[in-house]
């Protein structure tokens, strides 16, 4: 008997973890600190995976810090591309709209 059970992709994960950030953007009203959170919960749970990976995650840190940055790096590479060529349209009932500042991002 064949196990005709649908492996999900990682695309239809991220949008699971996405459409939680939404809701949890309109019940907090704060989308940066909803991203903040997102970015805190991954690096928490990336640390996770390295460590039951690893067989010596003292000696791999280094290595393991630079494979996660570099997948990180790309992956939000091309999805600031999408945005910059599809710009996100914010609700009419946007606090942010209401804000006539624009974040600067800075290193």
């Amino acid at each position: 008997m064949t196990d005709a059970k649908k492996d999900t992709t990682i695309f239809e994960l991220a949008d699971q973890f996405i459409a939680l950030a939404n809701e949890l953007s309109q019940t907090e009203q704060d989308v940066g600190k909803v991203g903040t959170a997102l970015r805190f919960a991954a690096a928490r749970y990336n640390a996770f995976e390295a460590a039951i990976k690893s067989s010596d995650l003292a000696k791999e840190k280094d290595s393991a810090l630079e494979w996660f940055s570099n997948e990180y790096r790309e992956m939000l590479q091309d999805n600031l591309q999408d945005h910059i060529a599809n710009p996100p349209q914010a609700p009419a009932n946007d606090s942010a709209s209401d804000d006539n500042g624009v974040q600067q991002f800075q290193p």
